[in-house]
């Protein structure tokens, strides 16, 4: 396998983003040496234990000792299921997103779903983050930031938005933690992200950088 990957497949950044109250019973003596029940000389309280939250893991980058650990896995918005421009750009910065987990995890099966079969620059990332992840590999750093998304929807054409997207620089780690070849610069570019919207929701169907 060669040890130089395509920039243009991994270094995208496009312009265009947690007492238990104890029973108190007593006994108060009575009259004769008897002991008058506790029920009724002293009244019992009792408190449910209070639900102690569950942990949760604590998120860690990747670094050089390791992949990251606890990534948060993206979740859709309601709105990115509606077919307005709001939907359209909130679909875009969720697509980016799970691009951003895949950087991350390794993971690509749901960049894979909401990516289109002709989409041809979605698949090359794709299969780059994929490849930089084999043979026991990970990726450190390639966050990516979506501060800018405008969408347009036109009667008669299909809708698109241009994006911004910052990425950092990225880092390929050998199983032992060595560069696995020279970091990826960081950038900050372009892009028109194309998408269709059919029952099921959104599909990115073409992306491809603004020069």
């Amino acid at each position: 396998m060669s040890r130089g990957f395509r920039a243009g497949a991994l270094g995208l950044a496009v312009a265009l983003s947690l007492g238990l109250a104890g029973c108190n019973s007593g006994e108060s003596p009575g009259q004769g040496g008897t002991t008058t029940p506790a029920s009724t000389s002293l009244a019992t309280t009792s408190a449910s234990p209070t639900p102690t939250p569950s942990p949760t893991a604590a998120y860690k980058p990747a670094d050089a000792s390791g992949p990251a650990q606890n990534v948060p896995v993206p979740v859709m918005p309601e709105v990115a299921k509606t077919e307005t421009k709001e939907g359209l750009e909130a679909f875009v910065r969720y697509w980016y997103e799970v691009l951003d987990h895949a950087y991350e995890t390794g993971d690509t099966e749901s960049l894979a779903i909401i990516s289109g079969p002709n989409c041809v620059f979605c698949t090359g990332l794709k299969d780059g983050v994929e490849e930089a992840w084999g043979e026991g590999r990970w990726i450190s750093g390639g966050r990516i930031d979506t501060p800018a998304i405008t969408a347009t929807l036109e009667p008669g054409a299909e809708p698109y938005a241009v994006v911004q997207v910052i990425q950092q620089a990225i880092e390929i780690r050998n199983p032992d933690g060595s560069l696995h070849q020279a970091p990826t610069a960081a950038t900050n570019t372009g892009s028109r992200a194309a998408a269709t919207f059919a029952p099921q929701g959104w599909t990115m169907t073409d992306l491809g950088l603004i020069r």
